[in-house]
């Protein structure tokens, strides 16, 4: 018989209403957590930022070719915290890292084209320090008028910025008077420019992206108006079952694709040929399917898969039944039925948060999946009104190839710091900053 998701693991759970979820603080009353309702703002000491010296960590990690950047969209999501600090009379030090430098300075990492582009969408000077640290960066600081932009070099040219150790920490924080974290995408990690600076500048407060970013991730987990969906995609089970665990709780759908449909697949005592499964997570995949139809939650898998027989752009393919997979042949994208199911399923959502692709979206003959889903998601929010969020790195470049970016409710800057608050993690960027 013709394996259909649509015959559903459990029956959906009757949806219950709430007041209709909006970014701000229009999410009604909730329990409290680490949210951004309790930490102050730059907004919130507007009046004290004039002729004060700023250190603000943004995320300018972007992706280069050689020193060409490929997508400056984490750049220009700093732009309106920095415009903010500049006409408040703040002088302002940007502060990031970029990529993985391995022992010390690497031309390749500098962030010579990040101030360079910073500059272009400010149009106004960003001169880069030669340093995050030492006398020279604290004399350009020193030096630096009401309203300028300094950007430091690469915070990861020391092995003490990922330690976070007290020493480097007091030196980067020195020449500063406050501290914004606006850097959404390093939140998740006590470094020396996300945490440790705290503890020397005050206030320590959040700048608009990193307070965006929480609104509508936070808000739409905790009170999210529903019915609420959650897509959740990618290779591996393993790199998302704490997510898709937690979201389960809070969504009465869930729709899972990418490579971790095959260990779903198996679990259900299906063969899926040389597709990518985890052995080790089957019997993780039974208790999430199982801990589904206790709550009354409905899980939608693949009815339909596009398989071929290499992994390759040009491998031949074929469309078969999830239920039909030939041995030899791997799957490496959802068909066409399963795009027209998803579609009915989300029809009636008004929540919904998508972290991973359906497919390996990065070969043209495998992106249907993929494209379809975010096509469904860009319409929901044009013509129905719903909340769609995007979060994870695949995510945001999927709706970004498609053209649909503009659509979404929000797409996120972060990647991991995306997972670990949908799963209920506190952010130590977040919690280090000043309460209200």
């Amino acid at each position: 018989m013709k394996f259909f998701s649509a015959v559903v693991l459990a029956l959906a759970a009757t949806a219950s209403t709430t007041s209709a979820f909006a970014p701000a603080a229009k999410f009604g009353v909730r329990a409290p957590t680490f949210e951004l309702e309790a930490k102050k703002s730059i907004e919130d000491i507007a009046d004290e930022l004039k002729g004060k010296k700023v250190l603000v960590r943004c995320d300018v990690n972007v992706p280069l070719d050689g020193k060409t950047i490929t997508d400056d969209t984490r750049i220009r999501s700093s732009i309106p915290t920095i415009k903010f600090l500049q006409e408040k009379g703040a002088i302002v030090t940007v502060c990031s890292h970029l990529g993985r430098p391995k022992d010390g300075p690497e031309d390749k990492f500098s962030l010579g084209p990040c101030a360079e582009r910073m500059a272009e969408l400010l149009d106004c000077d960003v001169k880069l320090a030669p340093d995050c640290i030492g006398d020279d960066v604290a004399a350009m600081v020193a030096d630096a008028k009401e309203g300028d932009v300094i950007m430091l070099e690469n915070t990861r040219f020391y092995k003490e910025e990922t330690k976070n150790e007290p020493g480097f920490v007091e030196k980067l924080a020195a020449p500063f008077d406050i501290f914004v974290n606006d850097a959404f995408g390093t939140a998740h990690r006590a470094h020396a420019s996300t945490e440790g600076v705290t503890k020397f500048l005050s206030p320590s407060v959040s700048g608009f992206l990193l307070a965006k970013e929480l609104e509508y991730l936070d808000g739409a987990i905790t009170s999210g108006e529903k019915p609420m969906a959650a897509i959740v995609g990618g290779s591996k089970v393993s790199s998302k079952i704490t997510v898709l665990e937690a979201l389960l709780d809070k969504c009465e759908k869930i729709i899972i694709g990418g490579g971790m449909v095959f260990t779903f697949l198996k679990a259900k005592g299906l063969n899926v040929g040389t597709s990518l499964v985890e052995d080790d997570f089957v019997d993780t995949a039974k208790e999430v399917m199982a801990k589904a139809e206790k709550l009354g939650k409905t899980i939608l898998l693949p009815s339909d898969i596009i398989v071929a027989d290499a992994f390759a752009p040009d491998a031949n393919t074929q469309v078969v039944a999830a239920d039909a997979i030939p041995d030899g042949w791997m799957g490496l994208d959802n068909g066409p039925a399963t795009t027209a199911e998803q579609k009915e399923f989300l029809s009636d959502c008004k929540t919904v948060i998508m972290n991973g692709p359906m497919g390996v979206f990065e070969f043209e003959a495998f992106s249907k999946g993929t494209f379809g889903i975010v096509d469904i998601l860009a319409d929901l929010t044009k013509e129905k009104g719903a909340i769609t969020i995007i979060g994870g790195g695949d995510s945001v470049a999927a709706c970004e190839q498609s053209g649909r970016a503009g659509d979404m409710s929000h797409i996120s800057t972060g990647g991991g710091a995306s997972l670990e608050l949908m799963e209920g993690k506190v952010l130590p960027g977040v919690a280090a900053l000043a309460d209200k």
